[in-house]
């Protein structure tokens, strides 16, 4: 007896085999940094800094960290107030994992396919699984994704890849069909199962299997449940990401939304998304309130001084500064190319009369974005919110993969006959050939060669030692200039004078003492004792006959909360240089430094409460479902 094989398990086993495609799409990217060794791209050091820094503290019992002490050669800086947790806390964690040399090839797998998972999901909307798994195969491979992996390395940036599709997706999605009218009036007509009109059973034969065997009924949840409550947690997770991808998501999300309310003629998409970005950015307040407040207590204008400036980088321009010249020429031709390439394949799809609902969306966005990175619209980038903060105007290439990989998508559906499992056996042999050809054009391209100093062993071994690094400029406290921050300072240094340089004086240098303290008082007994020191919690014990200051290798910054025995140090003495420096008086003094929760960090923290109980709210109550027979 044989028997019959249940009708969706060749769909599932193609399904499969189509997620696997996308995971092969993404090894092949790890793999080149396995084979040739990581690509020390601009923002690499950065990165694994930041890594290191918050695997120590995570041992040390600090879990959301804000102060990377290593900066600024173990003064150290608020990096952690201002730049996002999620890319490193997760390099961290695999770093513990794998080891330091293994985290950034692991990262860039793990990034890279959760990327292409979240494309497939946005590409499902309008497109059959096939050519979804291609438009999600071209997002991994697109030419700008291998620039940023290999020769930006900005790995925040890379990782905001995977919200963006899901946040187009749930911005557009409508429940009731609105947005896709032609779904519910015209699907179930359609005999061509490569339309974008094509109902959702025609594009899943799976699906339609399965309802015709079930006799439940089915129940259809409220529109807040499948669009503004998903839309609400994607927002913060961007935001959460990287600041720059995050602006550039309200943005589209805006843009969208405007489009949906002007063609369905009414306000309810813009009440919508208006819900969803605030509860969205609500739940994020833990980070954006802080990072938005303390702007004022760093000097935050230097992140976009010359030669980052969005005048300096519109497309192919020329500063004179080598380095600069040369990363906007090459992100200038990876723009240019894509923006032609999807041109071609709106072309093809016009031809074939598929996807067509997608030909407009994609034409005007391709040109919107092209016409972001022309001089003339710097009057749009200097007074819209928070824009100028991108930097690079060819950052919009972000989004402009999606519409690359949404167009090649679209342009791969095919019109033949011939059965599903032929088909995918196409597409997984283009996509096959197209991979191992972006890859090995990618990595000749764009992988950087790392220097002796710049290899991640040297950087764990650096920041073992405690020599630390050169910090972020605009990191840097107001008033201070980081330049001046000498290397291998003590972490303490008693002088007579708060402006004082001298580090020690003959007849108090004592080598073979632990405990010992520079200091220029040589003829005063002074004794030092260094309690505790930790990145945010420091204590330390001094005796001394006279009054004097101590200097701390430590950047003073208003979160600081000091005490000498008990009592609160206001009347801190500035320094050039920015070190904290603490008035003390004759006898002991026990100092205490706590980086402290400020107001801002208290009142984000309530509003990522509030907005966690307003969403849990919303999900409670349209919890009520709809009947559907």
């Amino acid at each position: 007896m044989t028997l019959a094989k249940p009708a969706n398990a060749g769909a599932s086993a193609i399904e499969w085999q189509r997620r696997a495609l996308i995971f092969l799409c993404a090894l092949a990217v790890a793999l080149s940094l396995a084979w040739r060794g990581d690509s020390c791209g601009h923002d690499f050091d950065f990165h694994i800094q930041s890594w290191l820094a918050v695997a120590q503290q995570w041992h040390q019992g600090t879990f959301y960290q804000h102060w990377i002490e290593a900066a600024n050669y173990g003064a150290g800086e608020p990096r952690f107030v201002f730049y996002p947790p999620l890319s490193w806390m997760l390099g961290a964690l695999l770093g513990i994992i794998v080891g330091w040399s293994a985290a950034p090839i692991a990262f860039t797998l793990i990034v890279l396919t959760a990327c292409g998972a979240s494309m497939n999901k946005l590409a499902r909307e309008w497109l059959t699984p096939n050519a979804a798994t291609v438009a999600a195969c071209a997002y991994i491979l697109n030419p700008y994704a291998l620039f940023v992996a290999y020769e930006r390395t900005a790995y925040a940036e890379l990782a905001a890849g995977i919200w963006l599709p899901l946040i187009i997706l749930y911005a557009v999605h409508d429940p009731t069909k609105l947005c896709h009218p032609e779904r519910s009036a015209e699907g179930t007509k359609s005999k061509d199962p490569h339309l974008v009109s094509t109902s959702i059973e025609s594009s899943h034969p799976e699906r339609s299997a399965e309802s015709a065997k079930s006799q439940k009924p089915q129940f259809q949840r409220s529109p807040l449940v499948t669009n503004t409550i998903p839309l609400a947690l994607t927002i913060p997770a961007i935001w959460l990401t990287n600041a720059p991808a995050a602006v550039m998501a309200c943005y589209t999300v805006a843009a969208i939304t405007i489009w949906k309310s002007i063609t369905q003629k009414q306000w309810q998409p813009i009440l919508n998304s208006a819900i969803s970005l605030i509860l969205g950015l609500g739940l994020a307040s833990f980070y954006i309130v802080p990072a938005a407040y303390e702007r004022r207590w760093v000097d935050i204008a230097r992140a976009i001084g010359p030669g980052m400036r969005i005048e300096d980088s519109f497309l192919f321009g020329h500063t004179g500064e080598s380095f600069h010249d040369q990363v906007l020429h090459a992100a200038s031709l990876i723009l240019v190319a894509m923006l032609v390439a999807i041109y071609i394949l709106v072309w093809t799809i016009w031809k074939r009369k598929t996807a067509k609902t997608l030909l407009l969306p994609l034409s005007v966005t391709a040109a919107v974005l092209f016409a972001l990175q022309l001089p003339w619209s710097n009057v749009i980038w200097r007074f819209a919110p928070e824009l100028r903060f991108l930097q690079f105007p060819w950052r919009w290439t972000l989004v402009l993969s999606i519409v690359f990989a949404l167009s090649l998508g679209a342009a791969a559906l095919m019109r033949s006959t011939r059965p599903t499992e032929s088909k995918f056996r196409f597409h997984a042999a283009a996509i096959v050939l197209a991979g191992i050809a972006a890859v090995s054009l990618g990595t000749w391209l764009f992988w950087q060669r790392c220097d002796e100093e710049d290899a991640v062993s040297a950087q764990v071994a650096v920041f073992q030692a405690g020599i630390g690094f050169e910090g972020t400029d605009e990191y840097t406290p107001l008033g201070a200039d980081n330049s001046l921050i000498q290397q291998g300072l003590p972490k303490l240094r008693l002088l007579d004078d708060a402006d004082a340089e001298v580090a020690f004086t003959g007849s108090n240098h004592d080598d073979g003492n632990p405990d010992y303290i520079p200091s220029d008082k040589d003829h005063l007994p002074i004794q030092a004792r260094i309690e505790r020191w930790l990145p945010e919690d420091k204590t330390l014990v001094i005796t001394a006959p006279a009054p004097g200051f101590a200097v701390l290798r430590l950047m003073d910054y208003p979160a600081w909360q000091v005490t000498a025995n008990g009592k609160p140090v206001t009347n801190r003495t500035h320094r050039g240089d920015g070190l904290m420096t603490i008035p003390i008086l004759a006898g002991l003094s026990r100092i205490d430094v706590r980086y402290r929760a400020t107001s801002d960090v208290w009142r984000g923290r309530a509003l990522s409460i509030a907005s966690f109980l307003a969403l849990l709210g919303v999900w409670l109550g349209s919890q009520k479902r709809r009947k559907v027979i």
